[in-house]
């Protein structure tokens, strides 16, 4: 059975588009990696999630271009 925070947390993803593309965002959260963040694939912008409450804004994204990949050698 589903935790109903999580289930709530679902329908809030559902919801939530990228400030800047309107395009879809993707949760990505421990253990995939240190931080939770939203992430525009389109626009290559992470949002942090802080405390639970994704921050929506341009000035607070980080440019997924400057992080290091696994195809980087």
């Amino acid at each position: 059975m589903q935790r109903p925070e999580y289930a709530m947390e679902v329908r809030l993803l559902e919801l939530l588009v990228c400030p800047i593309c309107k395009g879809p965002l993707e949760y990505l959260r421990p253990p995939l990696q240190e931080q939770p963040e939203l992430v525009c694939r389109a626009d290559r912008l992470a949002f942090p999630v802080r405390d639970g409450i994704p921050v929506m804004l341009e000035g607070e994204a980080r440019s997924l271009d400057d992080a290091p990949t696994a195809s980087t050698p």
